[in-house]
């Protein structure tokens, strides 16, 4: 398994998120954390915003606001996105 695929595999499965202790992170460093997540997730793809957030089904402005860390999206939907680049990824449909 490659880097890349390690760290999508463990965005997936919410090491990113379940690894950090949540009482010693202070709400700034947890946005940027996600932002920097969902940045890096969509940079995986190849797709620019715009693409990325058409490929999820999301509103545009809802991307845009979780990769400038102004809102968060819930861990969940953060390891969903990530399982589903993953998994479209190893299967070659992207």
């Amino acid at each position: 398994m490659c880097d890349l695929e390690l760290k999508l595999d463990g965005i997936a499965a919410g090491v990113l998120v379940e690894n950090t202790d949540k009482k010693e992170v202070d709400a700034d460093k947890r946005k940027r954390m996600f932002a920097s997540t969902v940045a890096f997730i969509r940079s995986q793809t190849g797709m620019n915003k715009k693409e990325f957030a058409e490929y999820l089904g999301i509103p545009y402005r809802t991307l845009q606001d979780w990769e400038l860390g102004n809102t968060l999206p819930p861990e969940y939907v953060l390891r969903l996105i990530a399982y589903k680049v993953m998994w479209e990824k190893e299967r070659g449909k992207l």
